[in-house]
Protein backbone atom coordinates (compact mmCIF):
# COMPACT_ATOMS: atom_id res chain seq x y z
CA UNK A 1 0.00 0.00 0.00
CA UNK A 2 1.43 3.59 -0.89
CA UNK A 3 2.42 6.03 1.58
CA UNK A 4 -0.46 7.91 0.57
CA UNK A 5 -3.08 5.52 1.03
CA UNK A 6 -2.13 4.82 4.06
CA UNK A 7 -1.99 8.67 5.00
CA UNK A 8 -6.12 8.61 4.08
CA UNK A 9 -7.18 5.47 5.68
CA UNK A 10 -9.69 7.47 8.21
CA UNK A 11 -12.65 6.16 10.55
CA UNK A 12 -15.41 8.51 12.01
CA UNK A 13 -15.88 7.59 15.77
CA UNK A 14 -19.59 7.51 16.73
CA UNK A 15 -20.84 4.43 18.59
CA UNK A 16 -20.87 5.85 21.83
CA UNK A 17 -19.38 8.90 24.75
CA UNK A 18 -17.68 8.54 27.90
CA UNK A 19 -18.70 11.01 30.43
CA UNK A 20 -17.34 11.39 34.12
CA UNK A 21 -20.92 11.18 35.24
CA UNK A 22 -21.32 7.53 33.73
CA UNK A 23 -17.79 6.35 35.13
CA UNK A 24 -17.48 3.92 38.49
CA UNK A 25 -15.49 5.66 41.00
CA UNK A 26 -13.31 2.94 40.92
CA UNK A 27 -11.29 2.03 37.36
CA UNK A 28 -11.54 -2.08 38.34
CA UNK A 29 -15.28 -1.29 38.39
CA UNK A 30 -15.04 0.35 35.25
CA UNK A 31 -12.82 -2.13 33.58
CA UNK A 32 -15.02 -4.52 34.89
CA UNK A 33 -18.10 -3.04 32.82
CA UNK A 34 -16.26 -2.45 29.84
CA UNK A 35 -14.71 -5.97 29.80
CA UNK A 36 -18.61 -7.55 29.91
CA UNK A 37 -19.64 -5.25 26.96
CA UNK A 38 -16.43 -6.29 25.11
CA UNK A 39 -18.06 -9.90 25.26
CA UNK A 40 -21.68 -9.14 25.20
CA UNK A 41 -20.93 -7.26 21.58
CA UNK A 42 -18.84 -10.48 20.88
CA UNK A 43 -15.44 -8.76 20.00
CA UNK A 44 -12.93 -11.85 19.29
CA UNK A 45 -11.15 -12.47 21.77
CA UNK A 46 -11.64 -9.76 24.23
CA UNK A 47 -9.03 -10.23 26.59
CA UNK A 48 -6.60 -10.47 23.96
CA UNK A 49 -3.72 -7.32 25.23
CA UNK A 50 -1.01 -5.74 24.69
CA UNK A 51 1.55 -6.12 27.14
CA UNK A 52 5.15 -3.70 27.24
CA UNK A 53 7.87 -4.49 29.33
CA UNK A 54 11.37 -2.64 29.01
CA UNK A 55 14.72 -3.22 29.67
CA UNK A 56 16.56 -1.71 32.78
CA UNK A 57 17.79 0.55 30.64
CA UNK A 58 14.86 1.59 28.84
CA UNK A 59 14.50 -0.62 25.91
CA UNK A 60 11.37 -1.00 25.00
CA UNK A 61 9.38 -4.59 23.78
CA UNK A 62 5.68 -5.18 23.22
CA UNK A 63 3.73 -8.50 22.35
CA UNK A 64 0.32 -9.77 22.50
CA UNK A 65 -1.01 -11.63 25.75
CA UNK A 66 -4.82 -12.73 27.05
CA UNK A 67 -5.89 -11.52 29.92
CA UNK A 68 -6.40 -14.25 32.49
CA UNK A 69 -8.34 -12.57 35.13
CA UNK A 70 -8.77 -9.72 37.05
CA UNK A 71 -9.82 -8.41 40.57
CA UNK A 72 -9.57 -5.23 42.94
CA UNK A 73 -5.30 -5.75 43.42
CA UNK A 74 -4.91 -6.25 39.36
CA UNK A 75 -4.13 -7.99 36.06
CA UNK A 76 -3.25 -11.67 35.78
CA UNK A 77 -1.73 -13.26 32.85
CA UNK A 78 0.66 -16.58 32.51
CA UNK A 79 4.12 -17.17 30.78
CA UNK A 80 7.41 -18.15 30.79
CA UNK A 81 9.63 -16.60 33.27
CA UNK A 82 12.67 -17.32 31.19
CA UNK A 83 11.01 -15.64 27.96
CA UNK A 84 12.19 -12.34 26.90
CA UNK A 85 9.42 -10.51 28.84
CA UNK A 86 10.24 -12.51 31.95
CA UNK A 87 13.50 -11.43 31.86
CA UNK A 88 12.84 -8.14 31.53
CA UNK A 89 10.23 -8.39 34.31
CA UNK A 90 12.68 -9.54 36.68
CA UNK A 91 15.22 -6.28 35.90
CA UNK A 92 12.45 -3.94 35.76
CA UNK A 93 9.10 -4.83 37.08
CA UNK A 94 7.46 -1.67 35.23
CA UNK A 95 5.08 -2.54 32.53
CA UNK A 96 1.90 -1.35 30.47
CA UNK A 97 -1.28 -2.98 29.49
CA UNK A 98 -3.30 -2.06 26.48
CA UNK A 99 -6.72 -3.58 25.28
CA UNK A 100 -8.34 -2.44 21.90
CA UNK A 101 -11.83 -3.45 21.06
CA UNK A 102 -12.45 -1.78 17.87
CA UNK A 103 -15.78 -2.82 17.15
CA UNK A 104 -16.70 -0.47 20.70
CA UNK A 105 -14.26 2.08 19.44
CA UNK A 106 -12.67 1.64 23.05
CA UNK A 107 -9.17 1.28 24.18
CA UNK A 108 -7.92 0.66 27.78
CA UNK A 109 -4.42 1.50 28.47
CA UNK A 110 -3.34 0.26 31.96
CA UNK A 111 -0.06 0.86 33.97
CA UNK A 112 1.85 -0.40 37.17
CA UNK A 113 4.04 -3.08 38.44
CA UNK A 114 4.62 -6.70 38.07
CA UNK A 115 4.60 -8.91 40.83
CA UNK A 116 4.68 -13.30 40.68
CA UNK A 117 1.62 -14.30 41.50
CA UNK A 118 1.80 -17.76 44.28
CA UNK A 119 2.85 -20.81 43.19
CA UNK A 120 -0.34 -22.63 43.60
CA UNK A 121 -2.44 -20.10 41.95
CA UNK A 122 0.29 -21.05 38.86
CA UNK A 123 -0.48 -24.75 39.67
CA UNK A 124 -4.24 -24.13 39.92
CA UNK A 125 -4.25 -22.56 36.68
CA UNK A 126 -1.72 -24.35 34.57
CA UNK A 127 -3.75 -27.92 35.38
CA UNK A 128 -6.52 -26.26 34.27
CA UNK A 129 -5.37 -26.07 30.74
CA UNK A 130 -5.76 -28.59 28.07
CA UNK A 131 -3.07 -31.33 28.39
CA UNK A 132 -1.64 -30.35 24.86
CA UNK A 133 -1.08 -26.74 26.25
CA UNK A 134 0.75 -27.97 29.61
CA UNK A 135 2.70 -29.80 27.17
CA UNK A 136 3.51 -27.13 24.99
CA UNK A 137 4.94 -25.38 27.50
CA UNK A 138 7.22 -28.00 28.52
CA UNK A 139 8.52 -28.60 24.92
CA UNK A 140 8.92 -24.55 24.32
CA UNK A 141 12.35 -22.41 25.10
CA UNK A 142 10.22 -19.95 24.79
CA UNK A 143 12.66 -16.97 23.47
CA UNK A 144 15.37 -19.10 22.64
CA UNK A 145 16.93 -19.89 19.44
CA UNK A 146 16.55 -22.99 17.84
CA UNK A 147 17.40 -24.85 14.92
CA UNK A 148 14.57 -25.17 13.37
CA UNK A 149 11.03 -26.22 13.83
CA UNK A 150 11.67 -29.84 14.17
CA UNK A 151 13.54 -29.27 17.44
CA UNK A 152 10.28 -28.55 18.84
CA UNK A 153 7.74 -31.11 16.72
CA UNK A 154 10.43 -33.79 18.09
CA UNK A 155 10.24 -32.59 21.55
CA UNK A 156 6.61 -32.73 21.54
CA UNK A 157 6.52 -36.16 20.55
CA UNK A 158 8.92 -37.26 23.10
CA UNK A 159 6.70 -35.10 25.89
CA UNK A 160 3.41 -36.83 24.60
CA UNK A 161 4.56 -40.06 24.70
CA UNK A 162 6.46 -39.84 28.65
CA UNK A 163 2.85 -38.11 29.79
CA UNK A 164 0.34 -39.95 28.24
CA UNK A 165 -0.52 -41.27 31.13
CA UNK A 166 0.52 -39.47 33.74
CA UNK A 167 -0.17 -35.85 34.72
CA UNK A 168 2.21 -33.28 33.49
CA UNK A 169 4.35 -30.97 35.94
CA UNK A 170 3.97 -27.59 36.06
CA UNK A 171 7.54 -26.38 35.07
CA UNK A 172 9.24 -23.99 37.33
CA UNK A 173 10.02 -21.65 35.06
CA UNK A 174 6.45 -20.88 34.10
CA UNK A 175 3.88 -19.04 36.04
CA UNK A 176 1.94 -15.97 36.44
CA UNK A 177 2.33 -12.48 36.95
CA UNK A 178 0.21 -9.78 38.45
CA UNK A 179 0.43 -6.24 37.25
CA UNK A 180 -1.08 -3.92 40.43
CA UNK A 181 -1.82 -0.50 38.00
CA UNK A 182 -0.84 2.85 39.11
CA UNK A 183 -3.05 4.54 36.03
CA UNK A 184 -5.85 3.40 34.07
CA UNK A 185 -7.08 5.52 31.42
CA UNK A 186 -10.59 4.49 29.37
CA UNK A 187 -10.46 5.92 25.64
CA UNK A 188 -13.66 6.51 23.85
CA UNK A 189 -14.08 7.44 20.09
CA UNK A 190 -15.71 10.33 19.39
CA UNK A 191 -16.38 11.94 16.25
CA UNK A 192 -13.87 14.39 14.52
CA UNK A 193 -11.34 13.45 16.62
CA UNK A 194 -12.69 14.66 19.82
CA UNK A 195 -12.33 11.16 21.83
CA UNK A 196 -13.26 11.09 25.44
CA UNK A 197 -10.29 10.07 27.67
CA UNK A 198 -10.54 9.39 31.77
CA UNK A 199 -7.86 8.74 33.28
CA UNK A 200 -7.42 7.33 36.88
CA UNK A 201 -4.42 8.19 39.10
CA UNK A 202 -3.59 6.29 42.17
CA UNK A 203 -3.01 8.44 45.02
CA UNK A 204 -0.79 8.53 47.94
CA UNK A 205 -3.47 7.31 50.19
CA UNK A 206 -3.76 4.94 47.46
CA UNK A 207 -7.51 5.87 46.40
CA UNK A 208 -8.36 6.76 43.13
CA UNK A 209 -8.54 10.50 41.28
CA UNK A 210 -10.47 10.88 37.86
CA UNK A 211 -9.84 13.37 35.53
CA UNK A 212 -10.31 14.12 32.33
CA UNK A 213 -8.01 14.26 29.67
CA UNK A 214 -7.70 16.27 26.32
CA UNK A 215 -7.86 14.15 23.22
Amino acid sequence: MSHEKIENLREDYTAASLLENNTKADPIKQFEVWFNEAQDAMVPEPNAMTLSTATHDGRPSARIMLLKGFYSEGFIFYTNYLSRKGKELTKNPNAALTFFWPGLERQVRIEGTIEKISKEQSEKYFHSRPKSSQIGALASPQSQEIADRNVLENKLTELEAEYADKDVPKPSYWGGYILKPRMIEFWQGRTSRLHDRILYKKTDNKSWKKVRLAP
